[in-house]
């Protein structure tokens, strides 16, 4: 049997139905309510997926991220006492020992309770991630005492079935939901989701603590995480690196046709050899009509550069210009399945969340649950 946690503190735990419901958002967007309502709250994620080396140590993105937005004291170690690099389940699984994991997120959690009134503990992905090593959410959360409230997508069937078969999991660890928001619901969809999400689920005795409708800025990558993700070679407009990408144009079409395509926020991916086309969609610049026909970037593909001429044009516009070696539609095809992570720079962004999570997240309700239940 696993020895109790020296003290336990208030603390929630924000779990999710899958992968990309925007966990990571609502636990951003939780922090910075809650701040405004506790006297100290700290963040810790036990487990994490995506990682980066921070001082020699395998430290999770989300908790590298939350320290930079709010500015935590906490050792990072604390925060992230586990990541999982490539081969972790199959060495767990010859020669690893559930004690060892369970104590270093005792260890790290207890530190944080020092510090903090309130814990904000973020899981990964559902209930039964993790259950390979030993170290589900349902598990974590049974170790840490907290009670949990689950992220689902937007809809209505779908989410409910995941909800209902997440509880499952946690319903035999013992640990309690306190609720759960229903996240990306869109607007035009908005009122009548609202509505019939709460009845379906509080006939199943589960308490619905927000509703939140989709905003796609929130989904929209800047130039920067593109380029990075891509692993671009950037060639110029380093200012125009926080451009925001709504859409993307393939340089397949006639040039001048290119301009029927174009909206705010265009990523315009084309072989670099193209310069009729390049020359044609810089043409809201040269016209001083960018706003009809505005660029965020440019993808070079086959690996190669336009002329000089062309880069020197592009350069002045302040317009970003990469090189890929693959051809415009793989580039195009990989872009369209990629998974953006917030960012401490998307500054627009967070105060997005906060606004969202404040106006349709019933705050005060979570944070009168979670004190009264501790």
């Amino acid at each position: 049997m696993t020895a109790k946690l020296k003290k336990v503190n208030v603390n929630v735990y924000i779990a999710a139905t899958r992968q990309n419901d925007g966990k990571t958002m609502v636990s951003l967007g939780l922090l910075s309510a809650l701040r405004k309502r506790v006297k100290s709250i700290g963040y810790i994620k036990p487990v994490g997926q995506q990682y980066q080396m921070i001082g020699g140590r395998m430290i999770d993105k989300d908790a590298v991220l939350m320290k930079k937005i709010f500015g935590f004291k906490s050792n990072l170690s604390h925060m992230s006492p586990i990541a999982i690099p490539s081969g972790f389940t199959e060495n767990y699984i010859l020669k690893g020992k559930r004690s060892v994991l369970v104590n270093r997120v005792k260890r790290a959690y207890e530190n944080l309770a020092g510090e903090h009134d309130f814990i904000l503990i973020e899981g990964t992905g559902h209930a039964g991630v993790g259950s390979v090593f030993d170290m589900s959410n349902s598990e974590v959360a049974s170790l840490l005492g907290a009670k949990v409230i689950i992220v689902s997508g937007g809809g209505i069937g779908r989410p409910i079935d995941e909800i209902m078969l997440n509880r499952a999991k946690f319903d035999a660890q013992g640990v309690e939901i306190l609720g759960v928001i229903v996240n990306k619901v869109r607007k035009e969809k908005y009122d009548k989701i609202n509505s019939l999400i709460k009845k379906g689920l509080a006939k199943k005795n589960i308490e619905v603590l927000g509703v939140i409708p989709f905003e796609e800025v929130l989904s929209n990558p800047t130039i920067a995480q593109l380029f990075e993700d891509l692993d671009a070679k950037l060639i110029c407009g380093k200012k125009g690196l926080n451009n925001v990408v709504e859409r993307f144009v393939i340089g397949d079409v006639i040039a001048h046709e290119a301009l029927d395509h174009l909206a705010g926020g265009t990523l315009l991916i084309v072989p670099g050899n193209r310069e009729d086309f390049i020359f044609s969609v810089l043409s809201g610049w040269v016209l001083g009509i960018t706003q009809r026909y505005h660029i965020s970037g440019i993808i070079a593909t086959y690996g190669k550069k336009p002329p000089k001429k062309v880069i020197e044009i592009i350069e002045r516009a302040n317009i970003p210009l990469c090189v890929v070696k693959e051809d415009s539609f793989s580039t195009a095809c990989e872009i369209s399945n990629m998974i953006f992570k917030l960012r401490a720079e998307a500054k627009e962004k967070i105060k997005k969340i906060d606004i969202l999570i404040e106006k349709y997240v019933d705050v005060d309700r979570i944070f009168n649950m979670v004190k009264g239940s501790q």
